[in-house]
């Protein structure tokens, strides 16, 4: 090596040292006889100097040093001159007196500062990702991501998992998500599909007797994508044998509070809170609610029945709902702030969002306070009181559930109600097992097919399998999706009814899951796992809104690489070796 120390690691207890550094120039500054360098590697940054009075030759090779050039310097460690000292640097009370430069290799200027503040559009950082690295926050994010997978693999090595790895160049089955395709050269017409998850790998590891499985696995979906999707990401996959749902839970509960204390320093509360799927939507709209504020969605269905309201009394009559959000000490919001919220309610997908005001001793104010009773409103509404705003909204189940957990969310966020450092993990059990699909007219998964519904509800599977509920779990993190999954179906007349309810019929289920549905015939043993979401979790831990920071190479929204220009045209002889014709209709 031909450095002796890392950049932010020389403190005075290496004054009169002779070291040798080796990165970046970070900044330039020439005060005539004497030039300054803050020389930046990975782990931070040495304030390096070229004396002429006492190394004449470093000092005029050091003229031509600019940003980004690459150097080798060997010097002498000093104690800054008193009043000099950078508090806010490790390294803020030394300096290092260059006897001996080597440029190691020049730098063009960089379409913008390789530092942490600068107003940089992502597609400009995007498409010079090479430059973004360097930033000290994109280190410090990559450093964090290393740190998770790590502690994954010590965690789960010392529990008894074994890490395997699953095929890439799998075959397309149906799971959700549309397949990315690789057409194959040597079975002309036929294309592999890149995997959307282990899924069914996994299982038949259980089945080949593997007992506990882990791997930080790439999945592919070609889904539209937003800030926390990518059409590649990364999940710390995990499947056991001879487990129920307490054991998944009990062990993923022990990883995840193991790992976000050892790689980030941050200490989850535990025992996790549980939560049903139905209370979930119930009182935040989602199924990943964020418990990190309140703004609970506040049922008012029997109020709305008897109400002088018709929007409110039609809804119900209907058969929709109607509730409200509480903003606590919301009354005091300006009438146009207001019809921004409504806006915003639109934007979400609602009709209309009705408001009132509680003034002292529960007057109402708002266009509609004259069809409202006051007292009755009261009494559906016991945490409310003078001084609050309430944002009703009346429509079917979904819209209104859709419309109040988004809007709960802007809220929390434009009133800044949400505590900063605050973390709130929580379980969402008991999902549906199924839904109707009113497009297609007939049933679909809500996770997927090899979901085990739970063993109570298996006798009604027949009668009203809408009612079954699965073993399914999900793991959320501040409002995050971190993780999802659950009990699988292990025994093979089960997951032919699970087909029969998904309208798949046999023939399709041979083509589709052919090896699965073999392997269960002989002897599949009970089990379960989960995959946690590696590159959501350290967005999250890493105090970031977007996953594209910390994964090395993202793609865009279009699912575009700037950097490489990917996806790209192809020759036409690599075409024609595939047999493989371009369409030029649109």
């Amino acid at each position: 090596m031909i450095r002796t120390h890392h950049c932010a690691e020389l403190t005075q207890a290496h004054v009169d040292q002779t070291v040798s550094l080796v990165g970046w120039v970070q900044g330039h500054r020439n005060h005539g006889g004497v030039i300054f360098i803050d020389l930046r590697d990975r782990e931070g940054v040495t304030q390096i100097v070229f004396d002429s009075e006492k190394h004449l030759a470093s000092h005029e090779q050091a003229h031509v040093l600019r940003g980004e050039f690459v150097i080798h310097v060997i010097g002498q460690v000093v104690r800054r001159p008193e009043g000099s000292e950078n508090p806010n640097l490790p390294t803020g009370r030394i300096e290092v007196e260059v006897e001996t430069l080597n440029i190691l290799n020049a730098s063009q200027t960089t379409p913008f500062l390789i530092e942490d503040d600068g107003h940089v559009t992502e597609a400009l950082r995007l498409r010079h990702r090479y430059l973004d690295l360097r930033r000290p926050v994109m280190q410090r994010l990559l450093r964090l991501r290393h740190e998770v997978t790590h502690q994954t693999r010590c965690f789960l090595h010392n529990r008894g998992f074994l890490e395997i790895e699953t095929p890439i160049l799998t075959k397309s089955t149906p799971e959700g998500a549309r397949d990315y395709l690789v057409p194959s050269r040597v079975n002309l017409g036929e294309f592999f599909a890149l995997p959307q998850s282990p899924q069914l790998f996994k299982q038949i590891l259980m089945i080949g007797g593997t007992d506990r499985y882990y791997q930080i696995a790439r999945c592919f979906r070609d889904e539209d994508l937003r800030l926390d999707r990518q059409p590649e990401f990364t999940q710390i996959d995990m499947e056991m044998s001879f487990v129920e749902r307490e054991d998944v839970l009990a062990l993923s509960e022990e990883m995840i509070v193991h790992i976000v204390k050892e790689a980030a320093g941050v200490t989850l509360p535990t025992p996790f809170p549980r939560m049903s799927y139905q209370e979930a939507m119930a009182n935040y709209g989602t199924d990943k609610p964020d418990r990190r504020f309140g703004l609970r969605i506040q049922d008012l269905q029997e109020m709305a029945a008897k109400s002088e309201f018709k929007v409110f009394r039609e809804t119900v009559e209907k058969g929709g709902a109607v509730k409200a959000l509480i903003v606590k000490n919301g009354a005091n919001l300006s009438r146009s702030k207001i019809d921004g919220l409504i806006d915003v309610a639109k934007g979400f997908g609602a009709k209309g969002l009705a408001w009132v005001k509680i003034a002292q001793d529960w007057q109402l104010d708002s266009v509609i306070a004259k069809f409202l009773d006051s007292a009755a409103l009261r009494q559906a509404l016991p945490e409310a009181q003078p001084g609050d705003l309430l944002l009703f909204v009346a429509d079917n189940v979904a819209i209104v559930h859709e419309v109040l957990g988004r809007l709960r969310l802007y809220l929390a966020e434009d009133l800044k109600l949400i505590e900063p450092n605050r973390w709130e993990p929580l379980w969402v059990l008991d999902f549906p097992l199924l839904e109707f699909d009113q497009e297609t007219q007939r049933h679909v998964a809500i996770h997927h097919p090899f979901t085990a519904p739970r063993e109570e509800d298996r006798a009604c599977l027949e009668s009203n399998p809408l009612e079954a509920q699965a073993q399914a779990y999900d793991l959320v993190l501040n409002g995050f999706e971190v993780g999802g999954g659950s009990i699988r179906i292990h025994q093979p007349k089960l997951q032919r009814q699970m087909f029969d309810l998904l309208g798949i019929t046999k023939d399709e289920a041979q083509e589709k899951f052919g090896f699965l549905l073999d392997a269960l015939q002989f002897g599949a043993p009970p089990h379960g796992g989960i995959a946690l979401g590696l590159d959501r979790l350290v967005m999250l831990l890493g105090n970031t809104d977007s996953i594209r920071d910390v994964i090395p190479f993202p793609k865009t929204q279009r699912a575009q690489c700037p950097m490489t220009e990917a996806p790209s045209s192809v020759s036409a002889d690599q075409l024609k070796e595939l047999h493989i014709r371009q369409c030029t209709d649109t």
